[in-house]
């Protein structure tokens, strides 16, 4: 439908524009380059104080916990005043101008060149604008407490516009109360399929709107749809309500095409899906990230850590909260699937392997726990390096160890108190961090680790389980009982390669007819205790060449855990040879009991149903 009617499925009173005030900041961006990959963007400063005024580009972005510098894409900055007559820009920072002799009016202006379709970037050709906020706008850091007003001008008047951002009665204008949430409001246009639908919440109507970039059919379109609608359902119940959605309104904006980067990023009433893949081929794996990301509705949008709590557009973002705020969306997003019928038990089963196997046979858990693998973030987010790291012995993503750890709470807590779990820790996480918001769109309050094990301990009535619990798995590093934990729902954790051969899970590639070690030697396996390094080319395996990574595979086939064989390599130090002794493959994974030939109880059944059943 038209971009115009689109706009009448909102409230009427979203669509009745507010009168511009004389301080409003206007922002205007057209596509005459598309093709090119290029924006022109426009912003206008009204009322600027007396003085220099300083303009820049943001360095990171909501989501995302690393630096970016998004000013590497901005050329041709010009400044003029109102009248049109050039002012004085000068370049003081690699990501900042400084604008001079204006008489309170600043008209800024550069060119932006986008080519990456992500949820941190933007992306601009003759298909769609998918435009991240931060990595788009300059902005003043002197008037960031004034309104926002921004106009995306269509380069095809049939393209739609999707956004979060307050609609107006001009389709192609909106609206943003503030700074924090205009950089909150991702936008995309082109050819989008919309689907909507009513949702009843706490008294109150609300919509859901996918809008859809993609090259399927509408049939696959609306079955996508009907699928969100069952996660939107069960994720609610979670919760027990919806937040309320600024405008009436939450968008998932979609685009599924070959040049867009696969990503999901959360923001307040909105979320930016983006894939490579089709739904026709990724239907599952696109709805995992719809999952996720609409668990964050909740839990980041509203549920805030106080160290992203206003966060800040012009450092790297740090956060020891991570693993809560991250981790446990990334354990409901499969879970609510599972529970919506979309996945059965045995296939969310499989599905915990990742996790599980992750914390079971990681080195790293040996340099922290949940807490310390947050506070990487800004290293490891997307971050750019050129330099080699040693982060898989290291380093466990705060998202795999959060859900490792949501899943073993959750177990616990059923374990201890049926009628307890985690849904009743997130309940009470929202009831006091996240229903109350302010007039300017922020929690009233923001947690911290320490909240968060308190609002454990009251849910519980147990502040030694509290305590005991993060002091040995969040703060600390040890290993719940995986094994123990799962088979209270008939789920079994058992090794992935029985009686296999393994030197080691270290990357391997064949480069000039040889197989390198193209990463540090895992810690704790055989390569690493021969002293194999990253960068050590594999010559032979008892004798025989190997020359490619199928070749050390079958030199291995044969072999049995607590053999040993002959290396020969060359280091950096010239050739080496050492007899290395094969170990059992530690790698787990997690099946259903049907899987592995058992019977589950009658008493396992009631549990998985307990935990994996719909909750609605």
């Amino acid at each position: 439908m038209p971009a115009a009617v689109l706009l009448l499925s909102l409230p009427l009173r979203a669509q009745v524009p507010e009168p511009q005030t004389p301080n409003t900041i206007s922002y205007d961006i057209r596509f005459p380059r598309a093709v090119h990959r290029e924006g022109e963007v426009t912003v206008r400063f009204r009322a600027v104080p007396i003085g220099p005024l300083r303009v820049r580009m943001s360095r990171s972005s909501p989501g995302r916990y690393a630096l970016h510098e998004f000013a590497k894409n901005v050329y041709s900055v010009k400044a003029a005043d109102a009248a049109g007559a050039p002012l004085k820009v000068t370049r003081v920072s690699p990501h900042e101008w400084t604008v001079t002799g204006h008489r309170g009016e600043i008209v800024f202006s550069y060119t932006l060149y986008a080519d990456r379709a992500d949820g941190t970037y933007a992306g601009i050709d003759d298909t769609r604008a998918h435009l991240n906020i931060p990595a788009t706008f300059a902005w003043a850091p002197a008037l960031t407490t004034r309104p926002i007003q921004v106009t995306f001008h269509r380069p095809d008047p049939a393209w739609k516009i999707a956004t979060q951002l307050q609609p107006t009665a001009d389709p192609e204008t909106f609206r943003a109360p503030n700074f924090q949430y205009f950089m909150d409001s991702p936008t995309h246009l082109g050819a989008l399929d919309i689907r909507e639908w009513q949702v009843m919440s706490g008294g109150r109507t609300q919509t859901v709107r996918l809008a859809l970039n993609h090259l399927g059919t509408a049939e696959q379109a609306g079955a996508y749809a009907e699928l969100t609608k069952r996660v939107v359902a069960e994720m609610a119940a979670v919760f027990g309500e919806l937040p309320v959605f600024d405008f009436g309104t939450y968008t998932f904006i979609a685009c599924y095409r070959p040049n867009c980067v696969g990503d999901g990023m959360e923001h307040r009433n909105s979320t930016s899906l983006t894939s490579g893949g089709s739904l026709a081929q990724s239907q599952l794996q696109l709805l995992g990230t719809v999952s996720h990301e609409f668990f964050h509705a909740w839990n980041v949008e509203r549920i805030r850590p106080k160290t992203l709590e206003p966060f800040d557009f012009t450092e790297a973002n740090f956060s020891s909260e991570l693993w809560l705020a991250e981790g446990f969306t990334n354990y409901y997003g499969p879970l609510v699937i599972a529970r919506a019928g979309i996945l059965t038990p045995a296939q969310y089963a499989q599905r915990l392997s990742g996790a599980v196997n992750t914390l079971t046979t990681s080195p790293a858990r040996n340099y922290g726990g949940a807490v310390a693998m947050s506070q990487q973030a800004p290293f490891v987010d997307a971050a750019v390096s050129i330099d080699p790291n040693n982060r898989n012995n290291t380093f466990i993503s705060y998202y795999t160890y959060g859900e490792a750890l949501g899943l073993a709470l959750d177990l616990t807590l059923r374990a201890r108190t049926p009628q307890l779990t985690l849904d009743d820790f997130m309940r009470e996480m929202w009831r006091r961090f996240g229903k109350a918001q302010t007039p300017a769109l922020a929690p009233v309050k923001a947690y911290t680790v320490a909240d968060a094990e308190a609002v454990l301990a009251d849910v519980t009535k147990d502040t030694a389980f509290a305590e005991q619990f993060f002091a040995r798995y969040v703060v600390g590093s040890e290993l719940p009982d995986y094994p123990a934990l799962l088979a209270r729902a008939g789920f079994l954790v058992r090794r992935a390669a029985e009686g296999r051969a393994w030197m080691g899970d270290t990357p391997l590639s064949a480069f000039e007819g040889e197989v390198v070690v193209a990463g540090p030697a895992q810690i704790g396996s055989p390569m690493h205790e021969v002293g194999l390094s990253a960068g050590d080319r594999i010559l032979t395996i008892d004798g025989k060449t190997v020359a490619t990574q199928a070749d050390v595979r079958a030199a291995l086939e044969a072999r049995k855990p607590g053999d040993q064989v002959r290396v020969t390599w060359r280091a950096r130090a010239g050739e080496k040879s050492a007899a290395m002794t094969l170990r059992a493959n530690p790698r787990v994974e997690v099946v259903a009991f049907e899987e592995a030939g058992m019977t589950p109880t009658a008493a396992q059944l009631a549990f998985r149903s307990a935990w994996v059943g719909s909750k609605q």
